[in-house]
């Protein structure tokens, strides 16, 4: 897709996903200035927001308003909200 011959179409959905997915990535790369922004998604986090489990499950079994619910949460510990 990024080299740009990519032709095939992504729903709604999957637009959804990939757009939040992106956002939670780039949010811990900026959050996190070592290997913690890749190791963060699958540690067990104490935020209600996770209900102490690892994000990664959260929102692997919450869908998309898990999702969203996190990508929301890293951008408040950014200070972005």
């Amino acid at each position: 897709m990024k080299a740009g011959r990519w032709e095939g179409l992504l729903s709604q959905d999957q637009l959804t996903r990939a757009s939040v997915l992106i956002g939670v990535f780039k949010g811990l790369q900026l959050l996190f200035a070592d290997d913690m922004a890749d190791r963060w998604p699958k540690l067990v986090n104490s935020a209600p927001v996770f209900g102490r489990r690892a994000p990664v499950l959260t929102m692997i079994e919450g869908g998309i308003p898990h999702m969203l619910e996190s990508r929301q949460y890293i951008d408040a510990l950014r200070g972005g909200l």
